[in-house]
């Protein structure tokens, strides 16, 4: 059977993407940190869509071995992937030297690393039947250097030009788009940060069922790069107008007055 398999399903966003996927009946693989949490959702999912093919496993995306242990349990139930929706993400917010070695290596591989990797395993077990679709969440944050969320900007930069150059390789074989969003106001902490950035952080925010439902549609049609909401597509434009001395300078007085670090 052909599964959709969704990272960070127990989030915010990634809950959006489940939902959606599951009112159209399409057949769920289910990854996070949590077997609990993932059982709860699957549950729920069965309860609401009792015909929905859901298979659920926790995984470590920061941990190779365990990422090989999530592939190796779907090789075992003879899943194939028709879609990779790499949600998950870790949005550590503080000063560079503040981090620990633990944190640095934990945002590194889940950004990027487990993203690289997914995708690549994803691809080796796509689907015959249809054009594998391989969507990847970064960040509009990737759109330039950002001092006191220096290591997230550059993962989802990385993981950005990853994924673009994936879909040139992929071409006739699989679709391959990255998407841009915002804020997406899904924990306290994110909710109180996007207030932090004022009037744009807040016109620019968008909720997580817009931004999986925009997202849904850019990799159907096979687009490279969607930036995600109005204002951000005005953003995106008006940065690179702007000397990066400025916008150095900008970025590091807002964002240098709060912290958030929910890992």
């Amino acid at each position: 059977m052909d599964y959709t398999l969704v990272t960070g399903a127990c989030g915010g966003l990634g809950g959006a993407f489940v939902n959606l996927l599951a009112e159209r009946g399409e057949p769920l693989f289910l990854t996070g940190r949590s077997e609990a949490k993932l059982a709860v959702l699957a549950g729920a999912l069965l309860e609401k869509f009792p015909a929905l093919p859901v298979l659920i496993r926790a995984c470590d995306l920061a941990d190779s071995a365990s990422r090989q242990a999530l592939f190796a349990y779907a090789d075992a139930r003879g899943a194939r992937f028709s879609r990779l929706v790499y949600v998950a993400g870790v949005d550590i917010q503080k000063a560079a030297e503040e981090y620990s070695e633990e944190k640095i290596v934990l945002q590194a591989r889940v950004n990027l690393e487990g993203a690289v990797s997914l995708a690549h395993e994803v691809f080796l077990r796509r689907s015959e039947q249809k054009l594998c679709e391989l969507l990847a969440v970064g960040s509009m944050s990737a759109s330039t250097p950002m001092p006191y969320f220096a290591l997230y900007s550059a993962t989802k930069k990385g993981l950005e030009q990853f994924w673009v150059a994936l879909r040139s390789e992929v071409k006739g074989r699989a679709k391959a788009t990255v998407v841009l969003p915002g804020g997406i106001p899904t924990r306290e902490d994110i909710i109180e940060n996007i207030k932090s950035h004022g009037w744009f952080g807040r016109v620019s925010a968008l909720p997580p069922e817009k931004v999986a439902a925009a997202s849904l549609i850019a990799v159907a049609r096979n687009r490279r790069r969607k930036v995600i909401g109005f204002w951000n597509k005005i953003l995106y434009g008006l940065e690179h107008l702007v000397p990066l001395s400025v916008r150095l300078a900008v970025i590091a007085r807002i964002w240098s007055k709060t912290q958030k670090d929910a890992f």
